[in-house]
């Protein structure tokens, strides 16, 4: 049988750039395990303005599944981060899309919806993006993100420069935008300058558009689970992972190794601003809302619980989106892992020789994702998936 998946990438995400597949493990991991099943599967990925509004992010998720989904075969959406509200508001009846009209003959196909990482209930970290300061720690963190993990060199320069606007949110800016600028032309230098044009391209749709900062708010993502539902008949699953706070034990694991050292500092500042707790907007399930009813969030609790041993707290998070808002529908895994160490985007001792299924490592988080963890998360998503077509 014929599957259709589309990838929706995450906050300041793309398809491909500077010679880097955002969803390169993956669909490569999702593929070998349809192909052992006995089906086929075609993948899409959706290409996305990096930080725009999730309706436009939406939109032309619409767009490409609409050119692309043919007249029959099963539909299955995945977003990572930001790319699973895309996944979800573009299958919502409650939307109201261009690219998509209630009668669209492919919504009837959708037969599931995987969400891993998704800020459903909002993060803190959008908040502080959406600030002045944040806009300019964005903006770096996006082309030190890139680059980083397509060429495998982390520049200790910038990423003291991001240092510095983290742990300086809440005093006046005292790093300047031409500073910033520097620290971004530092990045740019380590790509050819073939490349380079591309990725100030991709530099530039941040610096015009940042709306779904704003929108992943916790106070607008709870006006967004108020407005908006799932559509009846697909199975919507997610997955989950955190890092803990880097303790004492791992500062002096980087004695010695500058760029670890650095990347450890960087990773803890965003670490701590994600894990603001506001009992007003706490990022996480509300148990008297549910439609679903006590029992489902129950065996959530309880795959939680199994995982962690302790059921994580409020302010438990992968860097970027806390735990507890990442949980959407039957969460089919769980484990320790960072924001990206979850795309196969983490320290690998034994790289692969083909320099495309490389792992390169997004921060040092302390998370000690591995291919063991990688390897199960891609099981639990492909199972599920093929489950909601059986």
């Amino acid at each position: 049988m014929l599957h259709r998946l589309y990838l929706s990438p995450g906050m300041f995400g793309f398809t491909r750039l500077a010679s880097y597949d955002y969803f390169a493990h993956v669909g490569r991991a999702l593929g070998a395990r349809f192909e052992h099943a006995g089906h086929e599967l075609e993948t899409h990925v959706s290409e996305v303005p990096p930080t725009a509004s999730l309706r436009r992010r939406a939109v032309r998720l619409g767009d490409l599944i609409a050119s692309t989904a043919g007249d029959d075969g099963p539909i299955h959406l995945l977003g990572h981060s930001t790319g699973g509200i895309d996944a979800r508001l573009v299958a919502s009846p409650a939307a109201h899309l261009r690219s998509v009209p209630p009668d669209a003959p492919w919504l009837s196909r959708v037969r599931s919806i995987t969400t891993m990482n998704a800020p459903h209930y909002g993060t803190p970290l959008a908040s502080f993006f959406a600030t002045t300061k944040g806009q300019q720690a964005l903006r770096v963190l996006s082309a030190f993100t890139v680059i980083g993990l397509s060429i495998g060199a982390r520049p200790l320069a910038v990423a003291s420069v991001l240092i510095g606007l983290l742990s300086a949110r809440d005093r006046p800016i005292r790093i300047t935008l031409p500073i910033i600028d520097r620290a971004i032309d530092s990045l740019l230098a380590l790509v050819d300058d073939a490349r380079s044009p591309e990725v100030r391209v991709y530099l530039k749709a941040i610096t015009d558009d940042q709306g779904a900062m704003m929108q992943l708010s916790p106070e607008s993502m709870d006006l967004f689970i108020a407005g908006f539902f799932d559509r009846p008949g697909v199975v919507y699953q997610s997955t989950c992972s955190m890092s803990p706070m880097p303790s004492p034990r791992k500062w002096i694991d980087t004695i010695g190794k500058p760029w670890q050292s650095v990347s450890l500092a960087l990773f803890t500042g965003l670490h701590g601003i994600t894990g603001a707790y506001d009992r007003r907007y706490p990022c996480a399930f509300d148990a008297a809302e549910s439609a679903e009813g006590p029992g489902f969030h129950a065996d959530n609790e309880a795959l939680l619980g199994r995982v962690f041993v302790e059921s994580p707290t409020w302010s438990a998070n992968d860097g970027c989106v806390p735990i507890r808002s990442q949980i959407w529908g039957k969460l089919v895994w769980a484990g320790f892992g960072d924001h990206l160490d979850v795309l196969g985007h983490y320290n690998d001792a034994t790289p692969e020789e083909r320099p495309e299924h490389r792992h390169h490592d997004w921060l040092t988080s302390g998370s000690k994702f591995d291919d063991a963890a990688f390897e199960s998360l891609m099981d639990a998503i492909a199972a599920g998936i093929l489950k909601s077509s059986a």
